[in-house]
């Protein structure tokens, strides 16, 4: 696939404080581009995701101090060196002190912190009464040829497995809601004792972690303002257990993990980093068979630390599948971030799925960002009903209940070929998809998903 890396620009990326903190949103100077979308990127005042050189010195750090700038937390180590958090203290803007810091010859790079927001607006008995149409295919009862097949696919017995694991890098989902308890993931490594049993950094992280407020609760349900609905939904779609009066997912089973960093005010760069990295640790120390995260989720700009991390996990054979963003613009003319990221040069293959939305009579749908090399394939997003917060269920449009049925695809392949690749899934997903001609010329294989293919 033919995607565009941009690593000879000025790099930037975007971060929602953490620790509670409330950021004040910039809109990005790249929104004055020719071809920039409504909504324009923004990022955190003050803020600036900086990746230090390799070899250097903790002198280093107190020579950032002297430019102004101070760290405020440790996201990663990139080749031995940190990749910091940090606050600009001397009160230049944010992306003139990107381009001193660029020049300093002290990093590798220095960015934004661009904010980030779901791709969703809001719109068992949901599949027999015909509401679950995502999940049809041609032969199904009910019927509709431009769902995702599930239903064709569970007609032979291919319904999923336990030991196929799947990360949630979103807004939490609420974890005992009935139709998403049975497939939900409860840590056998680290027990809820205050300690942090199994050395991650994270205490009692026994449904995942909330990287948006720094502790343990997966779900807050109302208690913060976010109702953990986008999350849930995306749940639902991915794994929806079935047979219990409630919806269904491409998955009967699957084992789902949270990576919360979406919050009521979005997400940030920083987040959504410590989320990926997060999953690649799961699956690289503890052997979690890990196929694929679903990243329902966009709106900053280029970002080399994001890029990196997603590199990590595709290293580790973790898919990285994406909204292809809610604008109905061309990806290809205006690049929509993280869908646009392509990993092939660092990691040897893509491990990006980029996901357009299409409705129930096949048309792609009016909101759907595309893009002819940027976008892989559509799926079903309108008029999606899953499961929400107060073991309720609603109907959400959008390339964020798109991308679930990908990601649902992938882990549905996992669970009939142990040991398949991230590499081999994506082909399996992208070359058994069915010619669509609301697709053709708007997405690289000019269809649609279609998980009986496989």
């Amino acid at each position: 696939m033919n995607r565009k890396h941009l690593f000879g620009l000025l790099t930037i990326s975007a971060l929602l404080a953490a620790c509670g903190q409330t950021p004040t949103a910039q809109t990005s100077p790249e929104a004055q581009l020719p071809g920039a979308v409504a909504s324009a990127p923004q990022y955190v005042e003050g803020e600036l995701i900086v990746q230090l050189r390799s070899g250097l010195s903790a002198q280093a750090l107190t020579d950032l101090s002297a430019l102004g700038v101070q760290s405020l937390e440790r996201l990663a180590v990139v080749e031995g060196a940190p990749l910091l958090r940090a606050r600009i203290t001397d009160g230049q803007s944010v992306t003139a002190k990107a381009a001193q810091l660029q020049a300093s010859g002290l990093v590798r790079f220095a960015e934004p912190n661009w904010l980030y927001q779901h791709q969703a607006t809001a719109s068992d008995t949901q599949f027999t009464n015909g509401t679950l149409w995502g999940m049809y295919g041609d032969a199904s009862t009910p019927a509709n040829p431009y769902g995702s097949q599930a239903a064709e696919a569970w007609a032979r017995g291919s319904v999923g497995s336990d030991n196929v694991y799947v990360g949630i890098i979103d807004e939490g989902y609420q974890f005992d809601h009935p139709d998403l308890k049975g497939n939900a993931w409860l840590n056998p490594f680290d027990k809820a004792d205050g300690i942090d049993n199994d050395g991650n950094g994270y205490v009692d992280d026994t449904r995942g972690w909330d990287f948006a407020n720094g502790d343990n609760t997966i779900y807050d349900g109302g208690t913060r303002g976010s109702l953990d609905a986008h999350g849930t939904h995306v749940a639902g779609t991915i794994g929806g257990t079935a047979n219990d009066g409630g919806v269904v997912g491409v998955n009967h089973n699957v084992t789902f993990i949270s990576g919360k960093f979406l919050g009521r005010r979005g997400g940030s760069t920083a987040d959504a980093i410590k989320a990926a990295d997060y999953f690649t640790d799961l699956k690289t120390r503890h052997g979690l068979n890990i196929v694929a995260t679903n990243n329902s989720w966009g709106g900053g700009g280029f970002s080399q630390a994001l890029y990196e991390a997603i590199v990590r996990g595709a290293k580790a054979n973790i898919l990285f599948i994406a909204a292809a963003g809610n604008s109905g613009t061309d990806n290809d003319a205006t690049a929509s971030y993280p869908s646009n990221y392509d990993t092939t040069k660092d990691a040897g293959y893509d491990a990006v799925i980029a996901v357009a939305a299409i409705d129930k009579a096949g048309a792609l749908a009016s909101f759907s960002q595309y893009g002819k090399t940027q976008v892989d394939l559509g799926a079903p997003g309108v008029a999606i009903t899953s499961s929400v917060p107060y073991n309720s269920y609603a109907s959400y449009n959008g390339t964020s209940m798109a991308t679930p049925h990908v990601t649902g695809g992938a882990a549905l392949y996992a669970s009939t070929h142990p040991g398949a690749t991230a590499s081999q899934i994506r082909q399996a997903i992208l070359g058994s998809v069915i010619a669509t001609p609301s697709l053709s010329g708007k997405t690289v294989t000019g269809g649609r998903l279609n998980v009986s293919g496989f």
